[in-house]
């Protein structure tokens, strides 16, 4: 039960996305922006998935899950490809993913991720400039591996080790090569126990928000 304590905060991906919204809708940017959340609940149920359960995706590919407790990555993959089918040339995704980010780089660090070096610096020197710290992962093709199942395309989790990544490398496999894509794991900072820079010292703290406003008025100014 303890884990489940700060769970009311694991939607904060979500909650990113619609604030941060409500912001760009009043800036009216020229550049066309898609602010998307895949909303869910993961509860026992009779049509709960099953640990061993093959799934398909919107993309097609299978997926075979190990671990129950990985969904949030399942419902990520399909936003992440339903993007692609509006034409989009540029996605970044923020979630509350993997506790194992959280032991990586402790509560006040964003790990990022992604698939084009330049885009994911431009999106990470603008949230370390807000004070939305982030923090690059490697994205290491001996840890992709892991992902492997002899049943299905992919497997939802790797091994004990390297969790945020592989983690951040199976939504990689919903993106197209075309597609410049940045991951953002924000389980750490999303909620505070402790005061976080300038964030609330108790709570929500809607890390990100400010850094996805700004990466659209920069885009956006660049036109």
């Amino acid at each position: 039960p303890q884990s489940m304590i700060t769970m009311k905060a694991d939607k904060s991906g979500s909650a990113v996305v619609l604030s941060a919204m409500k912001m760009i809708a009043r800036m009216k940017p020229k550049i066309e922006v898609h602010g998307i959340f895949a909303a869910c609940e993961n509860m026992p149920s009779g049509n709960a998935q099953r640990p061993d359960d093959i799934i398909r995706t919107m993309s097609g590919k299978t997926v075979e899950v190990e671990n129950t407790d990985a969904e949030g990555r399942l419902t990520l993959a399909d936003a992440v490809y339903y993007a692609q089918t509006l034409g989009v040339n540029k996605i970044v995704d923020i979630a509350t993913l993997t506790g194992a980010c959280m032991i990586a780089l402790g509560e006040y660090y964003i790990g990022a991720m992604g698939n084009s070096d330049e885009f994911l610096k431009f999106v990470c020197d603008i949230g370390n400039e807000l004070g939305e710290k982030m923090w690059i992962l490697p994205f290491d093709q001996d840890l992709k591996e892991k992902l492997k199942s002899p049943f299905a395309d992919l497997k939802n989790v790797g091994d004990s080790y390297g969790g945020a990544i592989t983690a951040g490398m199976f939504i990689g496999e919903f993106v197209k090569k075309d597609v410049q894509w940045v991951h953002l794991d924000i389980a750490g900072p999303a909620f505070a126990r402790n005061k976080i820079g300038y964030f609330a010292s108790k709570g929500a703290t809607g890390v990100g928000v400010r850094t996805f406003v700004e990466l659209v008025r920069r885009l956006d100014s660049s036109v």
